[in-house]
């Protein structure tokens, strides 16, 4: 081969190298961060999956452990930042809080939020602005539903302890609504606070001294981390519930009424592929139930000595005997 023709093919063969480095280049695979795992989770991995997203395949989940607590939420949240994922995705107002404080460039998808815009998560539920979109449960605005189906079931109630976290921004308003609520319905609330997971004996002792005679409850994190020991203290001392939750009532609670929770951890799914395509968080609406589920265990009533009215149990939703 004569020196020019070698030159000339080395020459050929080196344009090529580029492209053939490019080719060879990993795809770069999403990562979402993800605070307090538990199995309501896989709601949220069921809708990923339904949109083509496989953990371990083309995405990875990024887990960190808090168990609730504001300290632990605030480091969690570092964490996820530091990797950094692409998306950080949060359950609730506290964990919301945390992932807000510690960035405001990494898109956050946040699933229901009692009131994502008093609890300064967004400009407006139609225009979220900044890092921060999702969707909410609406807590505040059913809180009198909530009341007056206490009062339908246990015409004799007057004296409701209400389960609250002051570490959850959306509580504030949540507990205003009931205060306001309650009178007009011959209630008399008690907010008993409970906002880490040693504070649940002496608020426990607190709602047996008030002498309450119904309970109720939101889809707190943190509380909802502690549920069974929530729903054993109830059954002990004969203390119905009102929950937001159905998965409480399923796990043995008296009656719950809310917007599915489930479902709102799936429609997340859709934020976050949404996001990942391009999406501005500020520029997603906030996504707001559009329909309520009313659930009733009848095996908890029993063991109560409680007769739910039938006109309640025609309109219920689900009745587990």
């Amino acid at each position: 081969m004569q020196r020019r023709e070698f030159i000339t093919l080395l020459g050929g063969a080196a344009a090529g190298w580029p492209l053939a480095v490019r080719a060879q280049q990993p795809v770069k695979v999403p990562r979402i961060g993800i605070i307090d795992n538990a199995p309501i989770w896989d709601s949220f991995r069921e809708g990923l999956r339904g949109l083509g997203y496989i953990e371990g395949q083309n995405i990875t989940i990024e887990y960190r452990t808090a168990e609730g607590e504001p300290d632990r939420l605030a480091a969690a949240a570092v964490e996820l930042v530091r990797i950094p994922v692409d998306v950080i995705v949060t359950q609730g107002s506290p964990p919301t809080a945390a992932a807000k404080q510690a960035t405001t460039t990494i898109p956050i998808v946040m699933i229901g939020i009692g009131d994502p815009v008093r609890a300064g998560f967004a400009a407006s539920l139609a225009r979220p602005g900044g890092n921060i979109t999702g969707n909410t449960i609406l807590g505040p605005d059913i809180a009198a539903k909530r009341l007056q189906l206490i009062k339908e079931v246990l015409p004799f109630v007057s004296r409701v302890a209400f389960l609250w976290n002051p570490d959850n921004a959306s509580h504030a308003p949540h507990l205003e609504e009931l205060q306001v609520a309650a009178p007009t319905l011959g209630l008399k609330l008690l907010p008993v606070a409970v906002r880490s997971s040693d504070g649940f004996d002496s608020a426990f002792a607190a709602i047996v001294s008030e002498r309450a005679d119904a309970f109720l409850m939101t889809a707190d994190p943190l509380h909802q981390l502690n549920i069974v020991r929530i729903i054993k203290f109830l059954a002990n001392n004969r203390l119905p519930a009102m929950y937001q939750m159905r998965e409480n009532v399923v796990a043995g609670g008296l009656i719950s009424y809310g917007a599915s929770l489930p479902d709102l951890y799936r429609r997340a799914a859709t934020y976050v592929d949404k996001i990942l395509k391009g999406a501005k968080p500020a520029d997603l609406p906030v996504e707001q139930p559009t329909t309520f589920e009313l659930v009733i265990n009848l095996k908890t009533a029993k063991a109560l000595d409680l007769t739910i009215p039938p006109t309640l149990l025609t309109s219920a939703d689900e009745v587990i005997e």
